[in-house]
């Protein structure tokens, strides 16, 4: 099974969240729509997959990355010896750099190389990594950074009553915390996303502020994000779990992380930290040091699937990342849509549908 044709497909589908434009951990630039990088590999005997390579602001360079540096070497390679090619791959695109927009773009394709051997197997991935289909697998609300505190409570109300039971915030202000724990009410998790704003010390200053709200995790509250040994001494003195490792590219990274102690839940982002092949060695090493797997998972193309199929693979399941708000189009229909807070694992082989093709035919990227 030889490949045979590669092609790198930019979508952008706009969203709502009811708040400002700017996302979590994108201040850079507002954020009002969804920029996804698929890409599709068919083999020479017509089988096809779809992967997801991260691009958040940066769709020209993970685009240029993909078509410039990666698919020229792809054809003709034997697409179901997937750990071997993923292995070359890096070796081969070291000199670039080990992390950030080079695993990005790998990230990708070796999920649809994943797809394509469930495929070919007429099996799910999920079987093929070892678990099974479920349709009862427990998700969180991801809302966005609201700023403001009624409306924190207000998105805190709706997601409750849709039926989740785990609430993720991305806010830095004690006041908003407080608006959501109240509206929340006691025995509601509520976990705390910063995006990696501040010192080890202001870190402190700010969890000890956030502490009588009860919260469930602290995300990434410590800029450089690979400070591991800060996120370490963090957790010890504060007493609260700490969340990481979306930032974190390769399982080389997260084994950095567990030897440390830095955390108690990791954070892989199949479409960041290399793909399907490279969260199964996360997995295994978060299991051996003891830590939780909780995925970070805030995409709706064939990404939020590998997550799906990855997170049913797990011998204890973390919860599925579910970013809240209102997309204009879906790749996928009601396939991956929330029921009552909860997830199924398409029953498919591969990872499931293909992408509709008349949404990417109406939010395909035009050439600029």
């Amino acid at each position: 099974m030889k490949i045979a044709n590669v092609e790198i497909i930019p979508i952008t589908i706009p969203f709502g969240h009811g708040g400002k434009t700017s996302g979590p951990g994108l201040s850079l630039k507002s954020w009002s729509s969804l920029n996804t990088m698929l890409v599709r590999i068919e083999t020479d005997n017509g089988i096809v997959g779809w992967g997801e390579a991260f691009c958040y602001n940066s769709r020209r360079a993970i685009q240029g990355v993909l078509e410039e540096m990666i698919v020229p070497v792809l054809i003709g390679r034997d697409a179901s010896d997937i750990a071997a090619l993923m292995h070359q791959l890096q070796k081969d695109l070291h000199l670039f750099g080990r992390y950030g927009m080079i695993i990005h773009a790998l990230s990708g394709i070796d999920t649809a190389l994943w797809d394509l051997a469930g495929k070919a197997a007429g099996l799910p991935v999920c079987n093929l990594l070892g678990g099974s289909v479920k349709t009862d697998m427990e998700g969180y609300s991801s809302l966005f950074k609201y700023d403001d505190p009624e409306l924190v409570a207000e998105k805190v109300r709706s997601s409750l009553n849709e039926g989740y039971e785990v609430i993720k915030l991305h806010e830095t202000g004690v006041e908003q915390i407080a608006a959501a724990r109240k509206e929340a009410g006691e025995g509601i998790p509520i976990t705390v996303d910063t995006n990696c704003p501040w010192t080890p010390i202001e870190a402190y200053e700010n969890a000890m502020k956030f502490k009588p709200y009860d919260i469930h995790w602290l995300e990434e509250p410590i800029f450089p994000p690979e400070d591991f040994q800060a996120l370490a001494k963090l957790q010890s003195d504060t007493g609260i779990a700490i969340a990481s490792g979306e930032n974190a590219c390769t399982a080389f990274q997260f084994r950095e992380m567990f030897e440390a102690g830095a955390v108690t839940y990791a954070q892989p982002s199949v479409t960041k930290v290399g793909g399907i092949t490279e969260c199964r060695k996360v997995s295994t090493l978060a299991e051996a040091y003891g830590v939780q797997i909780m995925p970070h998972s805030p995409y709706f193309g064939p990404g939020f699937l590998a997550t799906l199929h990855l997170t049913a693979a797990e011998p204890n399941p973390g919860l599925i990342e579910w970013l809240y708000l209102d997309r204009e189009a879906c790749l996928y229909g009601d396939v991956i849509n929330p029921k009552n807070g909860k997830f199924a694992v398409p029953d498919m082989p591969g990872l499931g549908p293909d992408p509709d093709a008349d949404v990417i035919k109406d939010y395909r990227v035009k050439d600029d």
